[in-house]
């Protein structure tokens, strides 16, 4: 009871965590009640997800066909049982199967795509296939809706995944939810600044806790990674960046004594990040530890203590050392391929001329997804274009899940959205989009690189014109191992058996009854020039060059293999084999052997990963000819080889994250290197003799 000008008012407190005044109670708090992993702290309606999958109803419906075939997926055998209480439905409401959906009237098409319990016992198409699509067990089900199927923010959490009680609670008028949706640098202040605020009482319960999130937060800065924000999903980090996050935990550790393997920690790194990379690497050594790290960057291997190269070659030309010692000794080795790039002695030389614009332009107005700034792009066509810029400035948005998605879109009918802008004028001047990436050509043994150029059709149609196949009666399909008849049928023509191996990913042996070659000992007594079809398969792509240099189709195929650094694989080379980068070049060749109309647009991501020097140079011949052909390349990267050889630049920035997404700098490398707001700029300068 409280005194007020000699009146009484009564106040109600509550001794647990409860508002009287808005009826609302929390439980105790714990840690699980701010973890969207735990029921106690999940959003219940999205189950800590932080989205829900729904059936698109644009990309369900065909509005000029009759009602009964409109809906795409009942003309499936998968859901073509719902055909049948459909016409039952559509004649009760007074219209007729053939009716064209168009004209049916909205509260109809609502009845029938989502349902009416009140007088029908009726579903509805959306509710039913999205019950099917989680109901599931089976993933032809899955793949069958994947295409209609949209991802969209849960509304009752907003994306945060959590509970409303665990985002009621606030540290400096922040939530949990705000404070892991800044980027890891803005974290850092944040929690830096917090600290100083602290009392004397608050600094004794909080001050461990906070020294330790501002050293995890300095490592993750250090290892060039302030730009992610902490919310950032697993799934849509890039292998560099998952693997430095590694790193920064083993920094935290503070371990000593450990050997640590790196692969490519360089990878989608701005060379003004690769320095931060290097110290923290230097760091680890300086504990006491071992670290070793295959690299093609030249600045993180000139910073090594010793080096082992490999070659001479690739594959079958390669798995010797060739040369050991300092970087002064690989530097004077002649042997040395790297050493030759390093001191200088090899280099990629700057184009002599560059294209100019000719005035058609792909232009993106107002793109302003994640951070970029409602910014307007110029993409001048029929050029070698390089979109760069630090780690986070916005390259990939603005390429990929602006321009990408919405290629997709207008080509190829997809149902994905494409990333917030106004619109993107000058389609009229491509006829396609094509995206160049490093994702594998084929996740069998079945698929190899004769397969994926088409090379091996014309290999097999040799094979059936041999009098010995003619004689016997075969087509070109008995020398395919994917079609019964010529196949071993132990392994059905893969080479190998799959062992499944449970809780481990499954392993394959070589078959027993073929031992590798995929085909029945029937098949391998037809020759061409003294070789079997498995021999022929088994050869290099060098060695098959010379085999097929007098037949033109294979000749040219096999010459643009070569071109792109690939002679020393094999034909029938099996896909899950391939790296990333052999898989990319395989795609440049197959597409440098199309007939084009010039008029193609194709979109590579950071092609050089994974490449040397060397590599590099092919990869650049490559990328040229495909530009000399009337066709646009946009790549994004860090490579400032590349980069020099571009025609025009857009450099984005000026940093990573929030203060990202700006245009920076345009124009052609010498005019960017010239520009000293661009870090992109600074490098160049160097690179640019």
């Amino acid at each position: 009871m409280t005194q007020k000008n000699k009146t009484y008012t009564e106040e109600l407190y509550s001794e647990k965590m409860a508002c009287p005044e808005h009826g609302v109670s929390l439980p105790e708090l714990s840690a699980r009640l701010f973890s969207f992993n735990s029921p106690y702290g999940a959003c219940s309606d999205c189950k800590g997800l932080g989205v829900k999958w729904e059936i698109d109803p644009e990309s369900l419906i065909d509005e000029e066909e009759p009602v009964e075939e409109a809906i795409k997926p009942l003309q499936t055998m998968t859901f073509n049982y719902l055909k049948f209480p459909l016409r039952r439905v559509v004649r009760y409401l007074g219209y007729t199967p053939r009716t064209k959906w168009k004209n049916l009237p909205r509260e109809v098409r609502e009845i029938i795509l989502y349902g009416d319990r009140t007088y029908l016992e009726w579903e509805g198409i959306i509710p039913h296939l999205e019950r099917r699509y989680l109901e599931s067990e089976t993933d032809k089900v899955r793949e069958e809706l994947e295409d209609y199927i949209k991802e969209k923010t849960c509304p009752t959490c907003g994306g945060s995944r959590l509970r409303k009680e665990a985002l009621s609670v606030l540290i400096d008028g922040k939530s949990i939810w705000d404070i892991v949706q800044m980027p890891v640098g803005e974290a850092k202040k944040f929690f830096e600044n917090l600290r100083e605020k602290l009392n004397e009482k608050e600094k004794q319960i909080a001050d461990r806790l906070l020294e330790e999130i501002i050293n995890r937060l300095g490592f993750l800065v250090n290892v060039g990674l302030d730009y992610l924000t902490l919310s950032r999903t697993a799934t849509t980090l890039s292998g560099g960046e998952a693997q430095r996050i590694r790193l920064a935990t083993q920094l935290g550790s503070k371990l000593t004594g450990v050997l640590y393997v790196l692969d490519e920690p360089s990878i989608g790194l701005h060379p003004r990040d690769t320095t931060k990379l290097i110290n923290t690497l230097k760091g680890l050594r300086d504990l006491g530890n071992t670290v070793v790290v295959v690299e093609h960057d030249p600045e993180t291997i000139e910073s090594a203590d010793w080096i082992i190269e490999l070659g001479p070659g690739a594959g079958y030309k390669g798995g010797q050392v060739v040369a050991v010692g300092t970087v002064e000794d690989i530097k004077k080795n002649p042997n040395s391929l790297t050493g030759g790039y390093l001191s200088g002695r090899l280099k990629i030389e700057v184009p002599k001329e560059r294209r100019k614009p000719s005035g058609k332009f792909l232009r993106i107005v107002g793109a302003r997804e994640h951070n970029l700034k409602n910014i307007t792009v110029e993409i001048p066509l029929g050029c070698f274009v390089a979109i760069t810029g630090v780690s986070g400035s916005g390259k990939s948005t603005l390429i990929y899940d602006i321009l990408w998605k919405a290629a997709k879109r207008r080509f190829y009918k997809s149902a994905e959205e494409p990333g917030d802008h106004d619109r993107i004028e000058g389609w009229e001047h491509i006829d396609k989009v094509i995206n160049v990436d490093q994702s594998p050509i084929g996740r069998t043994p079945r698929s190899n690189p004769a397969t994926y150029t088409k090379i091996f059709d014309t290999i097999r149609q040799l094979f059936a014109s041999t009098p010995e196949a003619k004689a016997r009666g075969w087509k070109p399909g008995r020398f395919s191992f994917n079609v019964k008849g010529g196949r071993c049928e132990a392994c059905q023509g893969e080479g190998v058996v799959k062992v499944e191996m449970h809780f481990l990913p499954p392993v394959y042996v070589t078959c027993e009854v073929c031992k590798g070659t995929r085909y029945n000992a029937e098949t391998l007594e037809v020759k061409y020039k003294g070789k079997n079809i498995a021999e022929v398969l088994d050869m290099t792509i060098e060695e098959a060059y010379e085999f097929f240099k007098n037949i033109p189709s294979l000749e040219r195929k096999l010459k643009l293999l070569l071109d792109v650094g690939l002679g020393y694989l094999k034909l029938g080379q099996p896909a899950p084999t391939l790296s990333g980068g052999e898989a990319q070049r395989i795609k440049l060749a197959r597409e440098l052997s199309k007939k084009d109309t010039g008029r193609t647009l194709y979109l590579l991501d950071e092609p050089t990963t994974g490449l040397h020097s060397d590599d590099v140079k092919k990869l650049i011949k490559v990328l040229q000819r495909l530009v000399d052909k009337g066709n646009t390349v946009v790549v994004i990267e860090h490579n400032l080889d590349v980069i020099k050889s571009a025609d025009w630049i857009i450099d984005l920035g000026p940093e990573g994250g929030d203060k990202g997404g700006e245009i920076v700098a345009v124009g052609t490398p010498e005019e960017v290197a010239k520009n000293p707001k661009s870090w992109t700029g600074r490098y160049l300068r160097k690179v640019l003799i």
